[in-house]
């Protein structure tokens, strides 16, 4: 006797050899033997053989007409065999009844299934719609093939084009064009970034990489809506002559300086910053737009501000304007270059200058100064400043030193990015240049006095504090922002407040209503400041800029990265340059001597932080941001220099990036001050510079 029986979802046929009760032991073709039970049983017969029943009942079930058979079957439930009954007009013979079976059991569209052997037929309303259904996919499976040969052939689809930075970053994954875009690249064996770019869906490697970001943080697109600029109360007209020290390329002027002589021979040092809290208030559509961005983001060549064009240039420190400011003044014995007293004023500052470091760099120098030599505007002014920010940065290096900390490094090279037309220049700048130490110096100052002021009045702000923490080392150095003073051991400050960047940071914007409220309403403050103490809203604001911030800076590092490439490429288009220098930074992480890059080595032998080493440059992709390279040859073991840079000590090469990401550089912005500091970055790059506005971050 021969079973055809059920088995895991499957049929088969194989010769009983023997039964024991409910339960029979069956040998299939392949020799297997197996137990079944007798519920799973569908047929009993003698003839033919198994194998060939299975193969009558294949080429039978391939013979049936679905549509017919489902029109035989009635929509009441049945059992296969009686339907063989009705189908064949006979009683079924076993190869017809099996295939009768298979026919059903590989049709769910037309039967569902209801038990062993049962069955019953799907409504007719049901069946049209899966029939629909198959008929579409059908029609999409034919489209999207469509999509892979014209994807192959190095076109883009139609209509993959409004999708292309969908498909990229955040695919529908069952749509026809993503699944389309995979095929094509399975086939091509390549990834989906690069057919994008050969099918010209995305430009460029720069704009794949401006795309992913922005799709990320400007799903709605990086433009403002119209504004109406705010009116400011009227205000005293200050009786400086102020004037500021930036980039060439910088347009968001926060800070400038002024120096006055009084009559008893103290000299009154103005620090003042543009005040656009005077005109947004808390809450109103320039505080949305300011904190849902809560940036400036940066990037070499090109930024997206925090704030519109037009209020930027309504609040800028712009030259021959009388700009709304807070300033704060600070009276000065120059016996001894001590501070007699401090003063908080809201009012307008008349602009004397916008200076800038391309043209006072050169003449500015700490020999021009000791030599009173070179002539430029407020030179005055500088030379007297430079003497007093020497001693405040004394100070603070003997507070570093009270905290347990070594003192600054200040001989970093560091980078400015310029793009034009889409050619990168790399410069290279010595950090610590007099220009760069007095603005850094100054708003220093500024940011602890302010967080004093804050601090003393009751009033809660925002700040940036450095150790005193517990849990160890790690947890020492952790710098972290927090809404009450705090030391900030790596710059040497009881207490520091970003308040210096209102039209480029939400956090100094914030910290400016406070201290507004600070001066306006003295003992009053806490009550009539905007954010009171322990406000919720307050945390909430630190979080979202602590997220937003590390997404910008990525960002930031990303595009540094990329146009750090594209230098190669320029290089070596116009020189045939394949060969650099580059430092040792640890174990097989190097940094290349011209431009900001870091690259890994892997299987580079052990060598001593700061070793001079020779590359060939193999081959670098735009695309993944990748480098390959050879060493060719070590050429200087560490250099003094080199080992200032990488000290051998780690706790000093975390103290040392801490400053370098908190201590402003370059064009000495204390927007550089600011930037995500690494405690353990051992491998942080060195800080490069958009368009002039500087923003150091980690690699």
């Amino acid at each position: 006797m021969n079973l055809f029986f059920e088995e895991s979802g499957d049929f088969k046929a194989g010769v009983v050899l023997s039964q024991q009760g409910e339960a029979y032991q069956v040998e299939l073709q392949s020799g297997k033997r197996s137990k079944v039970k007798s519920k799973d049983v569908l047929l009993q017969f003698t003839a033919p053989t198994p194998q060939q029943l299975l193969e009558e009942a294949q080429q039978i079930a391939q013979g049936i007409e679905l549509d017919f058979l489902w029109e035989v079957a009635g929509q009441e439930e049945f059992g296969f065999a009686e339907l063989g009954a009705e189908y064949f007009g006979h009683a079924p013979l076993p190869a017809e009844a099996a295939g009768l079976l298979l026919s059903l059991h590989t049709a769910p569209i037309y039967f569902y299934k209801k038990g062993k052997g049962r069955y019953k037929a799907a409504p007719e309303t049901s069946l049209k719609a899966a029939q629909a259904g198959i008929e579409k996919k059908k029609q999409q499976a034919l489209v999207q093939a469509e999509y892979v040969t014209q994807l192959k052939a190095g076109q883009l689809p139609e209509v993959m084009k409004p999708l292309a930075l969908q498909l990229l970053f955040k695919p529908d994954k069952n749509s026809i064009e993503y699944k389309a875009l995979e095929t094509a690249c399975n086939e091509l064996q390549t990834s989906p970034q690069r057919l994008m770019l050969t099918v010209g869906g995305i430009a460029s490697p720069k704009q794949l990489h401006l795309s992913r970001f922005l799709l990320e943080f400007f799903p709605k697109g990086s433009g403002f809506p119209k504004i109406v600029i705010p009116a400011v109360a009227e205000l005293p007209l200050a009786s400086v002559q102020a004037f500021s020290i930036d980039d060439v390329t910088t347009t968001e002027i926060d800070d400038a300086l002024s120096v006055q002589t009084l009559a008893d021979g103290k000299v009154r040092v103005g620090i003042h910053i543009a005040a656009p809290g005077l005109g947004i208030k808390r809450g109103d559509a320039l505080d949305a737009i300011a904190r849902q961005r809560m940036s400036t983001v940066y990037m070499p060549g090109d930024k997206i501000t925090m704030l519109p064009d037009e209020l930027v240039e309504a609040f800028t420190l712009a030259e021959g304007k009388n700009c709304p400011a807070l300033s704060l003044y600070a009276t000065l014995d120059p016996a001894d270059w001590s501070v007699v007293s401090t003063e908080t004023k809201a009012e307008l500052v008349p602009i004397s200058a916008n200076l800038r470091h391309n043209t006072l760099d050169e003449l500015v120098t700490e020999e021009n100064l000791a030599n009173d030599a070179g002539e430029y505007p407020h030179k005055a002014d500088i030379a007297l400043l430079w003497k007093w920010i020497q001693v405040l940065e004394q100070g603070r290096m003997a507070k570093r030193e009270s905290f347990g900390l070594r003192p600054e490094q200040n001989n970093r090279v560091d980078f400015n990015f310029y793009v034009e037309d889409e050619i990168v220049t790399i410069a290279r700048r010595k950090r610590g240049a007099p220009l760069d130490k007095i603005v850094a110096e100054l708003m220093i100052f500024a940011n602890s006095s302010w967080g004093k002021l804050m601090s003393d009045h009751g009033v809660p702000g925002i700040y940036r504090a450095q150790g005193g923490g517990s849990g160890g080392w790690a947890a020492k150095m952790q710098v972290r922002m927090v809404t009450h003073a705090a030391p900030h051991q790596g710059l040497g400050v009881d207490q520091y407040a970003w308040s210096t960047s209102p039209l480029r940071r939400y956090t100094d914007l914030v910290n400016q209503w406070q201290i507004l409220a600070c001066v306006e309403g003295g003992v009053a403050a806490p009550l009539v400041a905007p954010f009171k103490p322990r406000d919720a809203d307050l945390f909430a604001i630190v979080s979202g800029f602590d997220a937003a911030y590390s997404g910008y800076g990525d960002f930031q590092s990303n595009m540094e990265r990329y146009w750090c490439l594209r230098w190669l490429g320029q290089e070596q288009a116009q020189h045939g340059m394949r060969q650099v220098e580059a430092a040792v930074l640890k174990d097989e992480i190097l940094r290349l001597a011209e431009i900001p890059l870091i690259i890994k080595l892997p299987g580079m032998q052990q060598l001593a932080r700061g070793t001079q080493v020779k590359l060939d440059i193999l081959r670098w992709d735009e695309v993944e941001l990748t480098v390959e390279a050879r060493l060719l040859e070590v050429s200087a073991a560490p250099s003094t220099e080199a080992q200032q840079l990488e000290p051998e000590d780690e706790e000093e090469i975390s103290e040392e990036l801490d400053a370098a990401m908190d201590m402003p550089h370059e064009t000495a912005h204390e927007a550089v001050d600011a930037l995500p500091e690494d405690p353990a970055g051992d491998t942080a790059a060195e800080p490069g510079s958009a368009i002039g506005e500087i923003k150091p971050l980690t690699e």
